[in-house]
């Protein structure tokens, strides 16, 4: 499968330009109309998995992709993606409109864990086709969405994360358990979901005596009740990403979120993030983003 697309890619898939402001590490959120790029100069989307998340709103018919199932869509449909699970739409009917917005993990930072909400899951419901009345009141959301980007309101994005929020639970919420029975959940995306939510939960580190307790695939295997080696496979099968790579990536990011936002010094961090040496958390730092923690804070 091909690598992940980034959201730089996406901007310059969709616009041919990358914003100045998009940083991986900075949370970023955008919101657009779908009208001018469907139809018939439209470009084709791979089937691929993205590193940041999306909800599309879409009037028409065709059928969704996602991980090894597929749902056809008579009318309209709501539609959340993920970067666990790669994902396309195939139009059988030209697509008549719609709204999408997408964000990424660090929009979310200190707000709220998107992995604990099912349509954001692996073995979630990703896909809720609409009646008129369901479709109108999500266009409302993602026009109020629209008008909120482009206000000068210094608190903007603080609004658009409950509105953000308004479509999950409106979507959550709508399901039945008809639909809730359907879901077909089977081992490895179980104990991936599992093991997502167990990291996400010891973050964010708020206090200097605070200290992460799991730093190794075999303590979250331990936790787990499983064998370290069926938690890697299982991992590694549904995100493509090793159980290791989720945890440094992690350690990582929060290890920035501390550099840039608390006074702490380096030893302090390496404390809370599980180092037993200030040494050991800068070759770690250094490793996977090619600086010091000390240049990294003084950037």
């Amino acid at each position: 499968m091909e690598q992940a697309e980034t959201l730089e890619d996406f901007y310059e898939r969709k616009f041919e330009w990358i914003p100045d402001s998009l940083r991986k590490d900075i949370g970023h959120f955008n919101v657009f109309q779908l009208d001018p790029y469907v139809g018939k100069n439209a470009k084709p989307v791979p089937y691929r998995r993205r590193d940041y998340h999306k909800i599309t709103f879409l009037r028409g018919n065709g059928r969704v992709h996602y991980a090894d199932k597929i749902v056809e869509v008579q009318k309209q449909a709501l539609v959340f993606s993920n970067p666990l699970i790669p994902y396309k739409w195939e139009n059988t009917q030209e697509v008549q409109g719609g709204m999408f917005c997408i964000f990424n993990q660090y929009f979310f930072q200190n707000y709220t864990n998107l992995n604990q909400y099912s349509v954001f899951q692996p073995t979630g419901i990703h896909v809720f086709e609409l009646t008129d009345n369901q479709a109108d009141f999500v266009v409302s959301i993602f026009q109020k969405m629209l008008q909120e980007i482009n206000s000068e309101y210094i608190y903007k994005y603080d609004v658009l994360k409950t509105q953000v929020m308004e479509l999950l639970h409106f979507a959550m919420k709508s399901q039945t358990s008809t639909q809730l029975d359907k879901v077909k959940v089977n081992s490895s995306q179980r104990i991936s979901a599992l093991f997502l939510e167990l990291l996400e939960r010891q973050f964010p580190i708020e206090e200097i005596q605070q200290a992460i307790p799991y730093r190794s695939a075999s303590e979250y295997a331990e936790q787990l009740n499983i064998h370290v080696n069926h938690l890697n496979r299982a991992v590694k099968e549904v995100t493509d990403k090793t159980t290791s790579q989720w945890i440094s990536e992690r350690i990582l990011q929060e290890a920035k979120n501390l550099l840039r936002y608390t006074s702490w010094t380096i030893a302090q961090i390496a404390d809370s993030l599980g180092f037993q040496e200030p040494t050991h958390f800068n070759n770690f730092f250094k490793k996977y983003s090619a600086q010091t923690p000390s240049r990294f804070r003084s950037a």
